[in-house]
């Protein structure tokens, strides 16, 4: 994106991650605006003040927030700024602790400063209007983008990476944080006991963490599978893990938009997933990944061991959800839609500046005419 038409600057709550070196050596700017304290405290509304006054120096065109407390400072500094094109975002359902009516109300009330309400799958953008009152004409979709080749399939090194694990073992990868129950950990672990009973070297290795993990230890160990559960919790080796397992499962209840299908559909894994949401948009049933539905443990054994005793199954979805991954959500296409997003933002504000002088000219004109 930083190149050609736009110049580009990232703004951040708190400069750290993974991505910050590789913004610097891309020469893109980072400015910070790290509200000590919380967006509501003196030290929140002192940034919000800050990136208002920043936002306004620097004359940005287009300010377009990625996530929620993005939303919350940079859609309200950029309002007050006086910014052209403000876009925001949702990518969830808002089934995360932080949506409470009031906060929701809040939330709606912000996002409609905004030009544009960007969500990440069809699934998101029919809950914002049918669940949160949007007006359907200011959501657009732009899914998901992966860059594949990060996640292209390589042989991880089971020794280094998972001590005590050799060939014998079937790795099953489950990348997902352990905040919600919705997430579907419990039925993982329901599932697992016909799994293990027929194919006891099955290893589920759970990447991620979060105030749910205790209890799925502790289900895992009161159901007898303890033993074939590696809990590994947040790691930033995910592609190499996914190059050592046969096979991806994302057991949600409610999903918004899982970036993990994408990541496991590129590194060559075959894929079963509940049927839900937008992994709909993302998979096909029985051609690039296996479907089964939410909340049903024994579904999920059964779509498991499908593709764990069916080698040529496991091939066939692996090459097909490889080519859907690379074909429908590469990071051009995202790149593409994004500009053309911005695009029509602007069109849009011209619209309105040439309504507005318009309107101004023929009331100037009215008040000109003899009483």
């Amino acid at each position: 994106m930083n190149s050609g038409r736009y110049s580009v600057t990232v703004g951040c709550l708190s400069t750290e991650g993974p991505y910050l070196e590789m913004l610097q050596k891309a020469g893109i700017p980072v400015a910070d605006f790290h509200p000590q304290g919380g967006l509501l405290s003196p030290r929140g509304f002192c940034q919000l003040l800050r990136l208002t006054h920043f936002l306004r120096c620097e004359r940005f065109d287009v300010v377009h927030t990625h996530d929620l407390y993005s939303n919350l400072l940079g859609v309200p500094a950029a309002w007050m700024a006086r910014i052209p094109v403000i876009i925001s975002s949702r990518r969830d359902l808002s089934h995360w602790w932080w949506y409470t009516p009031r906060n929701r109300k809040l939330l709606r009330r912000v996002q409609s400063l905004s030009t544009f309400v960007l969500a990440n799958s069809a699934t998101v953008r029919d809950f914002l209007v049918r669940e949160e009152g949007f007006d359907a004409s200011t959501i657009r979709v732009v899914q998901n983008g992966i860059d594949a080749e990060r996640f292209a399939k390589q042989h991880g090194n089971r020794e280094a990476l998972l001590p005590g694990l050799d060939s014998k073992h079937k790795l099953v990868a489950v990348v997902a944080n352990m905040n919600v129950e919705e997430k579907g950990h419990v039925d993982l672990i329901e599932a697992a006991r016909v799994i293990c009973s027929v194919l006891p070297e099955t290893r589920f290795l759970l990447i991620g963490d979060g105030r749910e993990r205790l209890g799925l230890e502790a289900k895992a160990e009161g159901l007898g599978v303890r033993n074939n559960f590696l809990f590994l919790g947040r790691r930033e080796d995910v592609p190499d893990l996914l190059g050592c397992c046969q096979l991806s499962v994302l057991p949600s209840w409610a999903e918004g938009f899982p970036n993990v299908i994408l990541e496991s559909l590129a590194a060559g894994l075959p894929v079963v997933a509940t049927r839900i949401g937008a992994v709909l948009e993302i998979i096909e049933d029985e051609v690039s990944g296996l479907l089964v539905p939410a909340r049903d443990p024994q579904a999920l054994a059964r779509a498991i061991l499908r593709v764990l005793r069916d080698q040529e199954l496991a091939d066939r979805l692996a090459r097909a959800g490889r080519e859907r991954a690379l074909t429908h959500f590469s990071f051009d296409r995202t790149l593409l839609e994004l500009r053309q997003l911005y695009e029509e933002g602007q069109r849009r504000r011209d619209a309105t500046r040439k309504t507005m002088w318009r309107d101004r000219t023929k009331a100037g004109a009215a008040s000109r005419l003899p009483g």
